[in-house]
């Protein structure tokens, strides 16, 4: 399966995720007015800011799969990547309203005791969260979508925030509110380091860092191919889910341009059988003695 055959499977796990927002919001929030339950209505519009993080995600995927134009001549691979970076502004919006709704429900007097319910329905709703992440990590393995991944992520927060909305509504039952007050603030704070893991992703990837070690493997593999005299530059970066590979090796002077190319082609078949997804860009330069 190529790269944007992947990206096109990719969109399946945002519209698994865009459905399960909109059916378990309105059903929660139908439930939380009916029930009396803050927590319950609290989660239901939290689901209804992750339908627009989804829609990101769906958008960037989309964009993702145009293929190259005058003005992005790499194609658009790192809309993905955009996408993964709003995805995790709107994970941080959600997780600092929930943390603000948490401490102001410290000062609260007047709380209703929820029926029992919407426990039940917050607790089915964690559950239906939860397989969809799995599903959605899964895919976003399957396919190497960044984006995909940060949704499973958002999918697995708002999985504990339905769990933290049903241990609340049966701490109110059973008249110990103040688990419901703890269970959100440990909630928020999980949902704001999930926001922050994906951010640092991200701008990782929009900066083109690259994993060291990883470039240290390549570099060695491509320096092992025989005809390389030696590695004299090596230098990697992330579009996307594309792999950018550019480096320079020295090969002995003698050797013509039609033996030239062939150590090229060893090193970038090399290259991509380590990384399907991968594009490399050799450079050959001959080898004198005594010059650096």
């Amino acid at each position: 399966m190529d790269l944007y055959s992947n990206l096109k499977e990719g969109e399946r796990g945002a519209w698994v995720s865009i459905f399960s927002y909109l059916v378990l919001s309105t059903v929660k929030f139908i439930a939380g007015v009916a029930g009396t339950s803050e927590a319950l209505k609290a989660d239901a519009l939290n689901n209804t800011t992750d339908v627009v993080a989804s829609v990101a995600v769906l958008i960037g995927l989309r964009i993702s799969q145009k293929p190259p134009d005058d003005n992005h001549r790499y194609g658009h691979l790192r809309a993905e990547t955009i996408a993964s970076l709003i995805a995790s502004f709107i994970m941080a919006a959600v997780g600092i309203e929930v943390l603000t709704d948490a401490i102001g429900s410290i000062y609260s007097e007047d709380a209703q005791t929820p029926s029992a319910f919407t426990g039940y329905i917050a607790l089915a709703s964690g559950l239906i969260m939860y397989a969809v992440y799995l599903y959605n990590l899964r895919l976003a393995k399957k396919v190497g979508s960044s984006a995909l991944r940060a949704a499973a992520l958002d999918n697995r927060s708002d999985a504990l925030v339905s769990f933290g909305a049903a241990a609340g509504i049966a701490g109110a039952i059973f008249g110990f509110p103040v688990i419901d007050t703890v269970t959100a603030l440990i909630i928020a704070l999980l949902i704001l380091l999930a926001a922050a893991s994906i951010f640092k992703e991200a701008v990782y990837t929009l900066t083109d860092g690259f994993d060291e070690e990883e470039g240290e493997a390549l570099a060695h593999l491509a320096a092992s191919v025989p005809g390389v005299i030696r590695l004299k530059d090596f230098k990697g970066r992330m579009h996307g889910n594309m792999i950018f590979i550019d480096l320079t090796v020295t090969v002995d002077p003698s050797l013509n341009v039609i033996e030239s190319h062939r150590i090229t082609e060893q090193i970038e078949r090399r290259m991509q059988k380590v990384k399907p997804l991968s594009t490399v860009l050799v450079h050959i330069e001959p080898e004198y003695p005594n010059k650096p």
